[in-house]
């Protein structure tokens, strides 16, 4: 049985402006920025607990936090202070996989210091980030993934929850659905709509229902219902995709002033793909209209893309498929792999450290 730590900082990017200017501290902070079209990429707890959150419009975070205090976001010492973190958990072990800058599971279940008890190596890896680097983390212990990603969010911030295998069944049937990992407010929506409230409900639904339903991913549900997670902490991790979107100062509906705009966009993307040997098939627009709606349109090409030329031409042709009203506020291209794909791409990928790009 594996023996699985789930590391998540506690509101990394507003923590760290706290710990760099003390004058921050204990007041409610957002990370991001302030103006007509920003948007909250992280808040203090101070702010959480006006209602700010991360991804909310900046001017909906000052209508409920009037003196909430605005910084730009710094992601080179947000990836320095993460670097500092991943050489903390390399002292136990290398099975590590960052989900992002500021969370990674560990399989510890040998680890380099022979410690038996993953509860134990759980609170040296969070005594150890706050001494020497300035800042709290929360952690979940138990005997797969899936139970010690909802087990690190249970006693936010400075948390330490054990899932312990005797207990893991009944621990899931008490969740909300909300609660499941992968389970977000479109899929809680349509589950609340067919009776699914709890991890019991959830139970109860066979697997073919599931998927029926669901997709693919009612074969996650299926399994998570009953506090399976057979997935291995991998210690690299093969992008599937690669984009680049701009939000704009003022909402546009020429065809004229949005073709340079992606044209830049595209040469962002592909630039990437060179610099990493990413490589990919399917292009996908994304557009966000003045109502806040999105919509994507993709093509998948028979060979994998790597020029501007091509990856230009593709963007144009989506762009003139799609209606321009109401006025487009964002606009983004990306490049992504098909599921099919990534089992050819994994010895051409081993040795890309992704962790910084995320």
């Amino acid at each position: 049985m594996r023996k699985i730590i789930h590391i998540d900082m506690d509101a990394f990017y507003a923590s760290v402006e706290q710990r760099d200017n003390p004058e921050f501290k204990g007041k409610p902070l957002a990370v991001g920025y302030s103006g007509a079209r920003g948007v909250v990429a992280a808040a203090s707890y101070e702010a959480r607990t006006y209602g700010v959150r991360s991804a909310m419009a900046s001017k909906t975070a000052l209508r409920k936090c009037p003196h909430l205090i605005f910084v730009m976001p710094r992601f080179d010492v947000y990836k320095s202070v993460s670097r500092q973190i991943m050489e903390i958990f390399r002292e136990y072990t290398d099975l590590i996989e960052p989900l992002s800058l500021d969370e990674a599971f560990l399989d510890v279940t040998e680890n380099y210091k022979n410690i038996a008890s993953a509860t134990q190596i759980a609170q040296e890896i969070k005594q150890k980030i706050k001494e020497k680097v300035g800042l709290t983390a929360s952690a979940g212990v138990s005997f797969n993934k899936f139970l010690a990603k909802i087990a690190s969010d249970y006693n936010k911030p400075d948390g330490l929850f054990v899932v312990k295998p005797k207990d893991a069944e009944l621990f899931v049937e008490k969740l909300e659905i909300e609660n499941f990992f992968g389970v977000g407010k479109v899929t809680a929506k349509r589950m609340h709509e067919l009776g699914i409230n709890t991890g019991f409900d959830l139970k109860q639904w066979s697997e073919d229902k599931l998927v029926y339903h669901f997709g693919k991913a009612g074969h996650s549900y299926y399994q998570n219902a009953r506090a399976i997670d057979n997935r291995p902490v991998e210690s690299f991790r093969i992008r599937k995709s690669v984009s680049s979107e701009t939000t704009f100062d003022h909402d546009i509906d020429e065809y004229d002033e949005l073709v340079p705009i992606l044209d830049k966009l595209s040469k962002e993307v592909v630039d990437y793909v060179n610099k990493k040997a990413f490589k990919g098939r399917t292009v996908t627009l994304k557009l966000k209209y003045a109502d806040f709606k999105i919509i994507t349109r993709s093509k998948t090409l028979a060979t994998f893309i790597d020029d501007y030329e091509t990856l230009c031409k593709i963007g144009q042709e989506l762009l003139h498929s799609v209606d321009l009203s109401p006025k487009i506020r964002l606009i983004g291209i990306g490049l992504k792999n098909n599921e099919s794909e990534i089992d050819t791409l994994i010895d051409t990928q081993l040795s890309i450290n992704f962790q910084e790009d995320n």
